[in-house]
């Protein structure tokens, strides 16, 4: 289902909101800038094609803890805040909330909280956690080139990189690039053409679509091929589908075999008139004994964006291609096959080694695009305060992303009406949204300056005008902002 709103738009708020929203990325959860681990994780504006890399540094406490002398909101006062507001109709029938403090951890509401819920893209939250975990924000995920086995191929080899570009002009700003590796390819093997090319996207094994996805998933735009090499997301025309980001809410056609299509694009750019074939790559063979490299031997790498970047064009664009890449990675991390159900069961394992309840969570896809997911409440509002505490640093990529109420994203037109303009500035959250499913997770900052967590899905939302059912979420979520609580 596409978003409330389109999701890059940046609009000027009001001076109160807008300093609102600076007090909760600076007094909350901004990346302090600084020289260490945060600028080796995002870069130094060098091509991140680059191959030659210096060791990332060992992460260090790069976030600023929330205030934690603000006074904190009672169970009694949040429960008066939130009980009327639950039996909206717009709801549905099935409303799961959690809310609790960050500073603390404590539990300040519940209401069907340990209850698996259908989360749609709030989902996503606990992807970035499991991969900045798994991997860590500075990870970056090569595509390679090798020798094929016999004289004349070349295997382009996918390492699971959903952002690669074939050139300049492709959908994700800084992206590694195809045309990069073709220059490598042909300097490696002294301007002699390939006679042909070998795809090898083997490293994602399994469907490439996941159960429970909508019949429309695959052909809406919104969803795509899941392959260990792709561009654009395996959009077709990325040009168009960046610059009609916000009129389509980040729809595009998707090519239905996105390997063969880089295939195609690098050969081009190899100017090879040669088959493009799928296959897999040879092992190293050593040594080459003749004018020909040997079979298995590299012959160009470009490397992605770092991991705390693609966390955040997934969470910021709710993109749900960069989503399955990155659970994959988890899998791959974790020793697990880079599928649908490796990914889900390898951030199964990262969430239980973070000491969350992972018998709450039950994933199909990473994405959240899938019905058959279910995620507690609970398990969120625990997720969410885990990476604010800044215990563990390398989970604070999730918040870059996060849309600001009446701002910024999915929350760009949220938060205006006189009963939830109490959020605008104040909440920062994901939001999911399916047919008869919407949820908002994430952070709020009370009246009285205390940053709390809170995660609200409702799986039975009846059916009819969404934005409807919106409004009554952000009713809750304005109501924890505009009270103290206590």
């Amino acid at each position: 289902m596409p978003p409330a709103a389109p999701r890059r738009r940046r609009r000027l708020l009001p001076v109160a909101a807008f300093v609102a929203v600076l007090l909760l990325a600076l007094a909350g959860f901004a990346v302090l800038v600084r020289p260490g681990p945060v600028a080796g994780w995002l870069g130094d504006g060098a091509d991140p094609s680059a191959t030659a890399r210096p060791p990332e540094p060992d992460p260090q406490p790069v976030l600023a803890g929330p205030d934690a002398g603000a006074p904190q909101p009672t169970p009694d006062g949040v429960r008066a805040a939130l009980d009327p507001l639950l039996g909206q109709p717009a709801l549905g029938s099935r409303v799961n909330v959690s809310v609790a403090d960050v500073t603390t951890g404590q539990s300040l509401f519940t209401r069907g909280g340990d209850d698996g819920t259908v989360p749609a893209s709030v989902t996503k939250l606990a992807t970035g956690v499991t991969v900045l975990e798994a991997r860590g924000p500075g990870h970056r995920i090569p595509t390679r080139v090798v020798a094929g086995a016999n004289p004349g191929e070349v295997v382009l080899v996918g390492g699971g990189d959903p952002t690669l570009a074939v050139d300049g002009k492709g959908f994700y700003p800084g992206a590694a690039r195809l045309d990069t590796l073709a220059k490598q390819v042909k300097q490696a093997l002294g301007g002699t053409a390939p006679t042909r090319v070998i795809v090898d996207s083997t490293l994602f094994p399994g469907p490439v679509h996941a159960p429970g996805w909508d019949d429309d998933i695959p052909t809406g735009g919104y969803g795509a091929a899941i392959t260990a090499l792709m561009t654009d997301g395996a959009r077709t025309d990325p040009e168009t589908a960046r610059r009609t980001f916000d009129d389509t809410h980040g729809a595009a056609q998707r090519d239905p075999q996105p390997d063969l299509a880089a295939g195609r694009a690098f050969a081009r750019l190899l100017g090879a008139d040669a088959p493009v074939t799928k296959g897999k790559a040879p092992a190293e063979a050593g040594a080459s004994t003749g004018a020909a490299p040997a079979p298995g031997t590299e012959l160009g790498k470009v490397e992605s964006l770092p991991m705390i970047r693609l966390v955040d064009i997934m969470i910021s664009d709710s993109d749900n291609v960069v989503a399955e890449a990155l659970a994959r990675q988890v899998a791959l991390a974790r020793n697990q096959p880079a599928s649908f159900s490796g990914g889900a069961a390898a951030m199964d394992a990262v969430l239980a080694e973070l000491g969350l309840p992972a018998d709450e969570i039950t994933l199909s896809d990473a994405s959240g695009l899938s019905r058959n997911n279910r995620i507690s409440p609970s398990l969120l509002t625990d997720l969410i305060a885990l990476a604010g505490k800044g215990d563990h640093p390398e989970l604070g990529g999730i918040f870059g992303g996060l849309p600001v109420g009446a701002w910024s994203g999915t929350l760009g037109d949220r938060y205006r009406a006189a009963a939830t303009k109490a959020g605008a500035g104040a909440v920062r959250a994901k939001t999911g949204t399916l047919t008869g499913v919407h949820a908002i997770a994430g952070l709020v900052t009370t009246a009285d300056g205390r940053l709390l967590t809170f995660a609200v899905l409702t799986d039975r939302a009846p059916a009819g005008d969404p934005d409807v059912t919106r409004q009554a979420l952000d009713r809750i979520t304005g109501a924890l902002a505009a009270c103290g609580c206590r």
